[in-house]
């Protein structure tokens, strides 16, 4: 990696170019969700709208869970609208889309600290970072979310077929590594993060059950 190059990387502000204009204001917004929504649209819908499309079923997931999560449901429904904006044109920077989506929502939208720690480090997003090089960046910069918001975020992620289709997890899993190609370093660390994944979705999907007794 050149000099400027690590620069950039490791730069602590996000400067996107290329952002849509007239991007919703939090302030204007009754609800975390109900601003989380139209922004992800903006940076997503046109240009990636199969990630768009994922990120809809994404949050349909959370919404879902909402009984579960009490008085976190609103911030993990914002989660799930927001979790893949890094991937959009202007804000992906360093190839880590959880670090890019989430410098921009610290830096550009100021928003909740707690929002930025779970786009940061869903999916276990450290061990791709550590692929990259960025694992000591994104500690150093986001805290982890507490284990029981993460893992519902993991969760919904993660039972969220490309098109926004609820899908088992394996398959899931599966249609990353199809996508990717064994020795790509997504593949990589998704099947080191195999085994945490599974553990989240299963925890999130007892509680799920629970809540139905």
């Amino acid at each position: 990696m050149g000099r400027d190059a690590e620069q950039d990387v490791f730069r602590r502000y996000a400067t996107p170019v290329n952002v849509p204009p007239q991007l919703p204001s939090l302030g204007l917004m009754t609800t975390l969700a109900s601003w989380a929504e139209p922004l992800a649209q903006a940076l997503l819908r046109e240009p990636l709208p199969r990630r768009w499309a994922h990120s809809q079923g994404v949050a349909a997931r959370a919404r879902g869970l909402a009984p579960v999560l009490g008085a976190d449901a609103e911030l993990l429904e914002a989660a799930a609208w927001l979790h893949d904006i890094g991937y959009a044109p202007g804000l992906a920077t360093t190839g880590l889309h959880q670090l890019d989506g989430a410098r921009y929502l610290r830096d550009a939208q100021h928003a909740d600290a707690m929002l930025c720690r779970l786009v940061a480090h869903y999916s276990c997003a450290i061990i791709e970072a550590g692929e990259r090089g960025l694992a000591d960046v994104l500690s150093s910069e986001f805290d982890p979310a507490p284990d029981a918001l993460a893992s519902v975020l993991t969760c919904c992620d993660m039972t969220t077929s490309p098109d926004g289709q609820p899908v088992p997890t394996e398959r899931r899993l599966a249609e990353i590594h199809d996508r990717y190609g064994p020795g790509h370093l997504v593949s990589r660390s998704i099947q080191r993060a195999t085994p945490m994944i599974l553990r989240a979705v299963e925890q999130v999907q007892r509680r799920a059950a629970a809540q139905t007794i």
